[in-house]
């Protein structure tokens, strides 16, 4: 599964291709229901106060994960807690496993909640779980087989390259450091990028500078970009890498319908995705 590299990134084959697309789900929806994943490990990493290292490390993984498996096996829900309970293992700030199923299963009844007819009457009250009750042991069994399933199919190769470190660097080449709003909006891009499955697929110099790039079209700060004096051609960033990552990355701001919205947040479970697979692809 892994190109030659620093890092593990997906092949051509499984970007064409995904395990997920296999099984006819529709490449939008699979890029809706990563992302929402990604975002409901970013909200249990800031309600459990993890640090921002492991938050994203766990994110990065989840994305590499749906390039070897199929979302009508595995539940996005399940692999993100997975994920983040091994990221955390690796970057040295683990988490106690009860502290993050009480974290998801407060997620769970938020989207719940959210999908209820009476949300709009009735605001949302957390209703803690039985310690000795089927739900604790398990949340607790999906966690430990999706830490299993990520070393898995992932081959044991978890390392992983966080661009902060690379931002700042290629401001500081380019003088841009003292353009506080500057960083300020790289940065977000950067942690935007990490809903989409950008940094599985392309190198970590060519995400920072499609975040540089965003960030200084927004703010209207002129950087050397006529052939054959671009600024990218400084990281050996190629255009149509930097492009097609700023395209991902603004792909999450577009408008979308109730509808969508609710439909995504449905399908936090295989068995939801499965439904929905036979209601939308009736067998010929």
């Amino acid at each position: 599964m892994v190109a030659p590299g620093l890092v593990p990134l997906a092949t051509l084959a499984q970007t064409e291709r995904t395990p997920s697309c296999e099984d006819d789900i529709p490449p939008e929806l699979e890029e809706d229901l990563r992302a929402f994943g990604c975002k409901l490990i970013h909200q249990a990493g800031v309600l459990l106060k993890q640090k921002q290292v492991a938050v994203a490390t766990a994110q990065i993984l989840y994305q590499r994960f749906w390039y070897t498996s199929s979302m009508k096996q595995f539940s996005i829900g399940d692999v993100g807690m997975g994920a983040l309970y091994l990221a955390s293992k690796l970057e040295e700030c683990p988490l106690r496993i009860r502290d993050l199923i009480n974290v998801y299963d407060l997620l769970l009844q938020r989207t719940t909640h959210a999908l209820s007819p009476r949300k709009h009457t009735e605001p949302f009250k957390y209703a803690p779980m039985s310690y000795f009750g089927n739900t604790f042991y398990d949340l607790k069994d999906a966690i430990v087989v999706a830490e299993m399933q990520l070393l898995k199919r992932l081959g044991f190769n978890v390392h992983v390259v966080l661009p902060y470190g690379t931002l700042i660097n290629y401001l500081r080449v380019l003088g841009l450091m003292n353009h506080k709003d500057t960083c300020a909006k790289a940065w977000g891009y950067l942690n935007d990028a990490l809903q989409t499955p950008a940094y599985a697929v392309y190198a970590v110099p060519t995400i920072v500078s499609a975040a540089i790039l965003l960030a200084v079209r927004h703010l209207g700060i002129a950087l050397p970009s006529t052939p054959p004096n671009c600024w990218w051609d400084l990281f050996d960033a190629p255009w149509d890498d930097v492009w097609s990552v700023c395209g991902q990355i603004m792909r999450l701001y577009r408008d979308r319908t109730q509808e969508d919205r609710l439909r995504v947040m449905n399908m936090m479970n295989k068995k939801e995705v499965r439904n929905w697979l036979e209601e939308n692809n009736p067998p010929s």
